[in-house]
């Protein structure tokens, strides 16, 4: 069996999730960003609780394509990511202890660099921006 990245449960995964998509329901900017794409919420949370169950417990029940569906969505911009990530870290802070959620952080930053990243090169043209 493989280790998980740190130290948490599939239920505290759960909560977090559902917490986050409560606050995102609510967010004037990221909200109907999410509106426009998930017409089932239980669903879509479940998704994305097996993505990071996946990610961190290494579950290996997830089959998505996350950079994918955030380029096809069409809406979605790199600028979004910060408003993303504070509201992402707000809702670790208040559900987890502060190792666990400073490490589900870390990774969660790591990721939205890359899908950041992502989306900045598939909506550009030329050569590759260096950062």
């Amino acid at each position: 069996m493989i280790e998980p990245r740190f130290p948490i449960t599939a239920d505290q995964i759960d909560i977090v999730v559902a917490d986050f998509y409560a606050f995102i329901r609510e967010h004037p900017g990221l909200g109907p960003v999410f509106a426009a794409h998930v017409t089932d919420w239980p669903a879509h949370e479940a998704k994305i609780a097996r993505f990071w169950r996946n990610a961190i417990l290494f579950e290996r029940s997830y089959d998505g394509n996350p950079m994918a569906a955030h380029a096809a969505a069409g809406n979605v911009h790199p600028g979004m990511f910060e408003p993303w990530l504070g509201l992402f870290d707000m809702v670790l802070r208040r559900n987890l202890p502060p190792e666990t959620a400073a490490a589900w952080s870390a990774l969660a930053h790591r990721i939205g660099r890359a899908l950041r990243s992502g989306l900045v090169d598939s909506t550009t043209s030329g050569p590759p921006r260096l950062r």
